[in-house]
């Protein structure tokens, strides 16, 4: 009988620990998205204009934070996005666009990194990196052409 009763508490106890889930872990289910509060700082140098970026917990922007610094050229494209591709691709969880923000930072495919400087709606997906914190004057100093731009940790 005691043994009966033991093996009946260990298989309890081993289906509750299995089948909880805390707040963190639940986190943890979407690293990407702007709520997590797992993040890091970076510097993004334009010219003489400096920009502090927050990238998101995920994969694909640990990823990103492995390669700095690094100061690429970036292309323009379509008045609203500066884009560089990388030589290899980097980890993705594309999602749906939606509402793009100016400052935000993404990865088009799984190799194209992109910053945007205007506001706009897409239906392109995209894996977020993470975004500019205060955006202010970044249309300015990327200008209209191709541009210079150094990310480095902060």
């Amino acid at each position: 009988m005691k043994m009966k009763a033991l093996i009946l508490a260990l298989m309890i106890g081993i289906h509750f620990s299995a089948c909880s889930k805390d707040e963190n872990s639940a986190k943890a289910d979407n690293p990407g998205s702007p709520l997590s509060t797992n993040t890091t700082k970076m510097k993004i140098t334009i010219g003489s204009s400096v920009f502090t970026a927050t990238l998101y917990d995920n994969p694909t922007a640990t990823a990103f934070k492995a390669r700095l610094p690094l100061t690429i050229n970036m292309t323009e494209l379509n008045g609203n996005e500066k884009y560089y591709d990388f030589p290899s691709p980097l980890p993705t969880n594309a999602s749906v666009g939606g509402n793009i923000k100016v400052g935000d930072l993404m990865l088009y495919g799984n190799n194209v990194l992109v910053l945007f400087y205007k506001n706009f709606n897409t239906s392109y997906s995209y894996t977020k990196l993470g975004y500019v914190d205060n955006p202010t004057g970044l249309a300015i100093s990327l200008g209209t052409g191709n541009v210079v731009l150094k990310f480095e940790n902060n």
